[in-house]
């Protein structure tokens, strides 16, 4: 098969996640920079890696890279890629997105128009026309300009991967679930202990936990766009990678995961959820407000998204808020806990200096993954699990 490069954009701050999973995939990393992974691999790759990866944005193919500081150099640099390796001559094509950070090409709108008619320049001298009725599959475009250096990449994912297909209903603030599995996955948390999230809103976080737990695949119940791309990526290898997903899954592994919310129609929302992914029997949910958190368990771990006072209204609640946050941790006998807040003050209102401080992105909004520590369990309660990273 041919060798592509291949590129998985992720949120800031979760780039060494990714990395792992490629890693654990069996594909060589070539490159990580702010908010992607680029590795090596060829058209099953494309495909194992849309339907397996928990943490990845999307997964691209890198067509060129070259510098362009005016839209001439821009055009050339498009044209003299080879696009006809990828598009047959009734596919639709277009420049999705175009984003560009301290560049001197800065219009989003220019930059596309100039790309698409390099491209058609291109496309008419190989199959030699004039015109193209682009009905066939689609073949989306994005260009990522920085620092003047252009890459150019075709979207193989189309929707987000993290929308697993799982989760119709939400509640507010959702969590994407790309952005749980790589906070789970940054944790030392594995199925054989109890994870808890006491503020569990549609479900992202025991959700994810309960997937992972069981090896569930993220992308076995979507379509991808490159299903459609025939002329170079064989169906059947769509098929066989559901398969090795298939044979993965273990859904009748034992876990305690327990999701909790004061608002009986996010927990509604939540079951609902689990039930389309297929796990709502690995999950406890129940109507619970935060206060009334206990358990008897030692050595388990809290997981949570509190609000964070998006709104200047929501602000004056949040240290009362945080407090309690600190006091039901305080209760739970040598439990660890992991909180992601963009309050920078919340370690002076839970009442204690987190173990580690993460700075993770969650879309623009700068976030902080508090990481409290418990201690470990006794040697002799452990069972061998799957690695993770360290947090």
């Amino acid at each position: 098969m041919k060798r592509l490069e291949l590129v998985s954009p992720c949120h800031f701050g979760t780039e060494a996640v990714l990395k792992k999973e490629i890693y654990d995939l069996g594909y060589e990393i070539t490159q990580v920079e702010d908010g992607r992974v680029s590795f090596a691999g060829d058209a099953e790759a494309v495909c194992r890696a849309n339907i397996f990866l928990r943490t990845a944005e999307r997964v691209l193919i890198q067509v060129g890279r070259f510098r362009a500081v005016t839209f001439e150099e821009l055009f050339d640099g498009i044209k003299s890629l080879p696009w006809e390796e990828y598009i047959p001559e009734n596919g639709k094509f277009w420049v999705k997105k175009a984003s560009t950070v301290k560049s001197r090409l800065f219009s989003p709108s220019d930059i596309q128009s100039v790309a698409k008619k390099a491209m058609v320049e291109r496309l008419k001298k190989h199959y030699g026309r004039e015109w193209f009725a682009e009905d066939g599959a689609p073949y989306p475009v994005r260009i990522f300009l920085m620092k003047d250096e252009v890459m150019v990449t075709l979207d193989t994912s189309g929707d987000s991967l993290h929308k697993r297909g799982y989760r119709t209903l939400t509640g507010r603030a959702p969590l994407t679930e790309t952005l749980a599995a790589a906070l789970l996955l940054l944790t030392p948390w594995r199925p054989d202990r109890i994870l808890v999230d006491p503020m569990c809103g549609s479900g992202t976080f025991p959700i994810e936990a309960a997937m992972i737990a069981a090896g569930i695949a993220p992308g076995m119940k979507r379509e991808f766009t490159a299903q459609k791309w025939t002329n170079f990526i064989d169906g059947e290898l769509w098929e066989e990678c559901v398969a090795e997903a298939q044979e993965q899954m273990n859904p009748d592994v034992k876990v305690d995961i327990q999701g909790y919310d004061m608002d009986a129609e996010a927990v509604r929302a939540a079951r609902e959820n689990a039930r389309r992914a297929g796990v709502e029997h690995l999950i406890h949910f129940q109507q619970r407000p935060l206060a009334e958190l206990s358990h008897p368990k030692k050595y388990g771990f809290l997981i949570l998204n509190p609000p964070y006072g998006e709104r200047l209204s929501d602000q004056k609640d949040l240290p009362e808020l945080y407090g309690q946050i600190g006091e039901v941790y305080r209760r739970l006998d040598s439990w660890s806990m992991f909180v992601i807040t963009a309050l920078k003050d919340a370690e002076r209102y839970i009442g204690r200096k987190a173990d580690r401080n993460r700075k993770i992105y969650n879309g623009m909004i700068q976030t902080y993954f508090y990481q409290f520590m418990g201690p470990k369990p006794p040697r002799r309660e452990k069972e061998r699990g799957p690695a993770r990273m360290e947090a």
